[in-house]
């Protein structure tokens, strides 16, 4: 599977500055990929304004991505600030390649830190999606540090774990250690999307990097704004997990 990965510096709050950045970027760097990623809460950056941002799954936002991933014939995995009813959440949205929405996950753990958890509801459930022959389990930023999560994953036999993020960079060396283990404890690929630049007194340097099963990372960018390409191998996975065979030995206690 190719992977396109997008990271770049969105303009603060303003969707439609946001949606012109990522058509430029779109239009001057792919070539072919099978799944787009974007960053967490992609056309907004990591905001508390939640009630005045906040959509639903027909909003303008979702039509975006829809119409991307049609007209690019690709998956795409985006950060939409989705309206439920009377809650609000914080999501990674799976878009495939006809545009139709296959999967929402709700990110399960609000950083409270920020105020994250008053501006918004906490998810419940896991998410696999489906593309081509991968199971993919979806996450968002602060899920990080939380590897109960990624164990239902593995659990599961998910191929690629993902995770959209806002990841400052005072803490970018927890990120990078963070995505190698979750990578290396589930022999799995895990794909890390993150922003760059500067946003509400906050400084971001990105390190958007995919891990193989192992902990290798295939690739990392720092500092640079633009979609960038990799390709990973599902036999990778698999021989992983029949050459060292230790999901076997889980006891969820």
């Amino acid at each position: 599977m190719k992977l396109g990965l997008i990271q770049y510096s969105p303009v603060w709050e303003d969707k439609e500055k946001n949606k012109k950045q990522v058509i430029d970027i779109l239009s001057t760097g792919l070539s072919s990929a099978d799944l787009l990623i974007f960053p967490e809460m992609t056309l907004t950056g990591f905001s508390m304004n939640s009630k005045l941002l906040a959509e639903d799954l027909e909003g303008e936002s979702v039509l975006f991505f829809k119409n991307i991933a049609k007209k690019k014939n690709v998956n795409v995995i985006a950060g939409v600030i989705l309206k439920e009813e009377d809650k609000i959440y914080n999501t990674a949205v799976h878009i495939n390649s006809h545009g139709e929405v296959k999967s929402v996950y709700k990110k399960i753990h609000p950083y409270t830190y920020s105020t994250e958890d008053k501006n918004y509801s906490a998810g419940s459930q896991t998410e696999v999606t489906v593309i081509d022959n991968w199971n993919i389990g979806l996450s968002v930023c602060y899920d990080l540090r939380f590897p109960e999560l990624y164990r239902f994953y593995a659990k599961l036999r998910t191929e690629l774990i993902i995770n959209i993020a806002n990841w400052p960079v005072d803490r970018i060396e927890h990120w990078r250690y963070l995505l190698k283990a979750r990578a290396i404890e589930n022999q799995c690929y895990v794909a890390g999307v993150n922003r760059v630049g500067d946003a509400q007194g906050l400084h971001y340097n990105g390190f958007t990097s995919v891990y193989d099963p192992m902990g290798n990372e295939i690739i990392g960018i720092e500092n640079e704004e633009g979609i960038f390409s990799t390709e990973i191998n599902i036999a990778d996975v698999k021989k992983t997990r029949n050459d060292l065979p230790f999901l076997k030995d889980i006891k969820m206690i």
